[in-house]
Parts: C-alpha cells; sequence; structure tokens
C-alpha cells in the first residue's frame, strides 16, 4: 500500500490506553512520517491533542479538532466554524428540563458547571482542565466576546439522553449535528463540518482523498473511512463503522493500527 496522508481518529483508535499512544505505535509513526504526513482528527480540543502530537514527534503536523470544527496548523488558524450563543442557549434552556449539564469547548477554554464523576474522567483522559462556571454565565460572557462553541458535551445518564436526543434533533436538527459518545454522552458539533471535510481543506493541489489511509472507531468516522482510499477500522469499533471500511485491524487495546501500518506501509 502507498498512501501519502495517514488520518487517525484518537479515543478508542489510535490511543492504546485512554490517555496515551504505545511505544509500539510511536515506532511505526517513526518509521513512516518522512514518508507519510500523519494527520491526528479527534473530537478533542487542542491541547488534549498536542501532547499527543509530541509523543509521536509530529508537531509540524496539522491537527484537526472538534471533528473539525477547529484545524489548526502550528499555531495558525486554518479553519474554525463555531456554534452560536443564540443556539446555545436554546440548547440549554432544553437540556436545563432534563437536568443535563453542557460542557461548553472554545479553542483550548473548556467550561463545565459544576464537577462531576464524567468531568474527572475527561480530566484523566484528555489533560485538560476545565473553568467551573454556571453555564449561563459562560454564554453571558461569550456573547460579550464575540464567540461560541466549537463543541458541545451534554452530560446526564441514560435515560435523560435517550428522552432528549430526538427533541434535540427535532429542535435544532438542521443546524446542529446530535451524535451519540456513549449512553450518557451526547456530543453536539456544526452540522456543516465533519472529519471529512476537514481533510478535504488539508489537501495540497497534488493530493486527492485517494492519498489518505485513515483510521477510526465511532459513528463520527463513518464519512471519513468511507471516502478516503483506504478506510480501516479497529475490532472494536462500532459494528457499523466496521460494516463500510475496506479492512478491520485489531483492537485500540492491541495496537491495532501500529500492526496495520507495520504489516501493509512498507517504504
Amino acid at each position: 500500500m502507498s498512501y501519502k496522508i495517514l488520518c487517525s481518529d484518537l479515543d478508542g483508535t489510535l490511543l492504546t490506553t485512554k490517555n496515551d499512544v504505545s511505544d509500539f505505535t510511536i515506532s511505526e509513526i517513526a518509521r513512516i512520517k518522512n514518508n507519510v504526513k500523519v494527520i491526528l482528527v479527534s473530537a478533542r480540543m487542542p491541547k488534549a491533542m498536542r501532547y499527543l502530537q509530541t509523543r509521536l514527534a509530529i508537531e509540524n503536523q496539522p491537527i484537526i479538532c472538534y471533528n473539525g470544527a477547529l484545524i489548526l496548523d502550528n499555531k495558525r488558524e486554518v479553519f474554525s466554524t463555531i456554534i452560536p450563543v443564540k443556539e446555545l442557549i436554546h440548547l440549554n434552556e432544553i437540556s436545563i428540563k432534563y437536568s443535563i449539564k453542557l460542557g461548553l469547548y472554545y479553542k483550548d477554554e473548556w467550561y463545565v458547571p459544576e464537577n462531576s464523576e464524567r468531568v474527572e474522567k475527561e480530566i484523566y483522559h484528555t489533560k485538560a482542565e476545565p473553568v467551573i462556571q454556571d453555564t449561563q454565565q459562560t454564554l453571558f460572557k461569550w456573547n460579550n466576546r464575540n464567540i461560541g462553541a466549537h463543541k458541545v458535551m451534554l452530560m446526564g445518564n441514560k435515560e435523560s439522553t435517550d428522552i432528549i436526543f430526538p427533541k434535540l434533533t427535532s429542535a435544532l436538527g438542521n443546524s446542529l449535528h446530535f451524535y451519540r459518545s456513549n449512553d450518557t454522552l451526547i456530543e453536539v458539533a456544526p452540522k456543516t463540518i465533519s472529519k471529512l471535510s476537514a481533510i478535504k481543506l488539508l489537501l495540497n493541489n497534488d493530493e486527492s482523498l485517494k492519498d489518505v489511509i485513515a483510521f477510526g472507531d465511532n459513528y463520527n468516522d463513518i464519512d471519513m473511512l468511507t471516502n478516503v482510499g483506504c478506510g480501516v477500522a479497529v475490532e472494536n469499533g462500532r459494528k457499523e463503522v466496521k460494516e463500510v471500511s475496506n479492512y478491520t485491524t485489531l483492537k485500540n487495546t492491541e495496537n491495532g493500527v501500529a500492526h496495520f501500518i507495520k504489516q501493509n506501509l512498507v517504504f
């Protein structure tokens, strides 16, 4: 196999543990990075990706953050789109009725209304710290700053997220994309973006999607995996993801991405 660009999701895909890559993965990326661009593609915020770039020694490559809502090339902002405060207020009003809390993300800023077990898990997984502040206060300040959210994380329980999901898609589905991370979390992003749209923006004139090999595990990876030259799912990925991918490799905890690279990318 010969590709110019390798794009990989992080959580559940490239990461062997909840917050780090393995030595095997580091060595395989080191072996190919002079011949292949390695671009990390994630729903994470920039600071939660940069330490992994450093671990992989690919700091010179761009990163696709927030599922494509923010693209950075070193410190240069290649692309950015946000959810306006007006829509965030509406989202918050619906969420309050079901005791669902909002995690609000803008660039390297992360705001939550209170600490919780879920927030502590996110801190551990991403090595980022939130500002604890009432959501309405955050939105008031953001409105004055004329900014919005690159991503929103709705945090509830299974019952509340089951109930609110169709209500949100009905009320705000025309402009926002709602995606179940798991039974208790719903991620919200601008509908105009995706991991695939971000990859397209980073292609040079002499590159096309056929030159890209991509790895993923979850619903937000499907568009990317089905449109690039080679889409590879990890064994622990969603059934729907594996069904549309060209190949399935080992689980992320078994270094699936690194094994596939070792067996198939030879220079």
